[in-house]
């Protein structure tokens, strides 16, 4: 290691045993995310007193606002696997450039998609098929994107800390704004009389004070093994393109399972009416509840497999894949049971006003359902954090488009529409085509791995 630089205790951890790393990187992030994604449930269900129309207006919102939470998520993995990589080759000062890199590329996307997010929000929400619920769905979706920069930034700084494996703080602060974003629901939405705008500001403040926090973090360097100083910034092409080798793929994962997102709810609209998005978008918030136990995982894989890549440790690698899945799949085991046997209690809770009661018993139909996906997804993903990790971005991109576009709309098409099963033939092609791919993927995986460790025999000590 370069003199000069302190060993933070998240890099000993980074550069160590697989399995515990594992455990001490994931579960802080699991704690965090699960708070991240809990606000989107409250979200719902401050949203949902305002009735079935507000609903269904976050939920035409929920695919554009998933592509912006997307490109800052794949930004973010681009600059946590460029520097976990470094860092495990030695090279620090490839580390501090991968960093400063990352953080001006979130910043420079962040600009390019906010201004045509806000100035076409209504037209894109008509043309989804938003109808009458169409303004109502650009009142939310112009403040969202409109602070799409907050929302980007966040995601991308507290992923970088993941790459030099400091997941305390990156959790801490990711806590921060979900926890802020809970407590501002109801004071927007109710207290200021502001309605579904409401709750697009609380959203948009919690990240842009999460993102302040952040970057005063790296500023003062303190306890950080890495400090961002953009003074006498130069561009690295080959540092710029490892960012994006990794990044770009990993965002156009995002956008293309917000792709499915639109098309999912076009084929809802060919079943049912905007009650059936309200159902799925509603829904799917839970199941992303459960989900993000295993997101929280992957968030651990894609810089412990960095290191391990990096010092040419295929061993390790392979180590590493495999007991993350294990671990993820006895966490999504409980939560399938738990999520089958309490949906009707579940879902009461988005069901609070007389607006929207009469979604109660598909809700807990669609929960009941995507209960059985839970574990299954373990595969799939956690071997796409691996490819990222590995830097075989590309990998992942298409692991992700044979999953999230390809099997996941032929499915939900044939069994929807096609056999005419409706709104249940969608909910059960969309799960059964995850876990399909996911098994699919996990092999492709273990087989890239067999051919690494083949190649290189003598691993180089860390």
């Amino acid at each position: 290691m370069d003199s000069e630089v302190v060993r933070t205790r998240g890099v000993d951890t980074l550069v160590g045993d697989p399995r515990r790393a594992i455990r001490r990187l994931s579960l802080p992030m699991i704690i965090a995310m699960s708070l991240q994604t809990a606000y989107n449930l409250f979200d719902a269900i401050w949203v949902s007193g305002l009735g079935s129309d507000a609903l269904a207006a976050v939920g035409f919102a929920f695919p554009i606002f998933f592509v912006i939470m997307g490109l800052g998520a794949g930004i973010g993995i681009g600059g946590s696997s460029a520097i976990s990589r470094r860092i495990g080759a030695n090279d620090i000062e490839g580390a501090r450039k991968a960093l400063s890199h990352t953080l001006l590329l979130a910043l420079f996307v962040s600009v390019f998609v906010s201004v045509p997010l806000y100035v076409f929000a209504e037209d894109i929400f008509l043309a989804m098929g938003a109808g009458s619920v169409a303004p109502l769905a650009s009142d939310y979706g112009r403040i969202v994107f409109g602070g799409s920069a907050t929302i980007i930034l966040a995601s991308v700084l507290s992923a970088t800390l993941r790459g030099e494996g400091d997941a305390r703080r990156s959790s801490t602060y990711l806590a921060l704004g979900s926890v802020l974003n809970i407590i501002l629901d109801p004071i927007f939405i109710y207290g200021l009389e502001m309605g579904i705008a409401g709750a697009a500001w609380a959203t948009v403040v919690a990240f842009g004070i999460t993102t302040l926090a952040l970057l005063r973090v790296y500023k003062s360097g303190r306890g950080t093994f890495l400090r961002l100083d953009i003074r006498g910034y130069r561009w690295y092409r080959d540092v710029n393109r490892d960012v994006l080798s990794v990044g770009a793929p990993a965002s156009l994962q995002f956008m293309s399972m917000a792709l499915t997102q639109f098309a999912l709810i076009f084929l809802i609209l060919m079943v049912d009416d905007t009650d059936g998005v309200a159902i799925y978008s509603t829904g799917w918030r839970v199941v992303s509840m459960a989900i993000v136990a295993i997101q929280g995982i992957a968030s651990a894989v894609t810089p412990v497999t960095g290191a391990a890549f990096g010092a040419r440790n295929f061993d390790k690698l392979g180590v590493t894949h495999l007991y993350s899945i294990k671990y993820a799949m006895g966490i999504g085991g409980f939560l399938m049971v738990f999520l089958f046997v309490f949906a009707p209690q579940i879902m009461t809770l988005f069901t609070w006003s007389s607006d929207s009661a009469h979604l109660f018993d598909d809700l807990v139909v669609f929960l009941r359902i995507f209960a059985f996906m839970v574990p299954g997804v373990a595969f799939g993903m956690l071997s796409s954090a691996t490819f990222q990790g590995m830097g075989m971005g590309i990998k992942a991109l298409i692991a992700t488009l044979f999953r999230a576009v390809i099997l996941s709309l032929i499915f939900c098409y044939v069994l929807g529409i096609v056999l005419g099963f409706g709104l249940i033939g969608i909910w059960v092609g969309l799960c059964s085509a995850n876990v399909l791919s996911s098994l699919i993927i996990f092999i492709w995986v273990r087989i890239t791995i067999r051919k690494l460790r083949d190649s290189v025999p003598a691993p180089r000590p860390l």
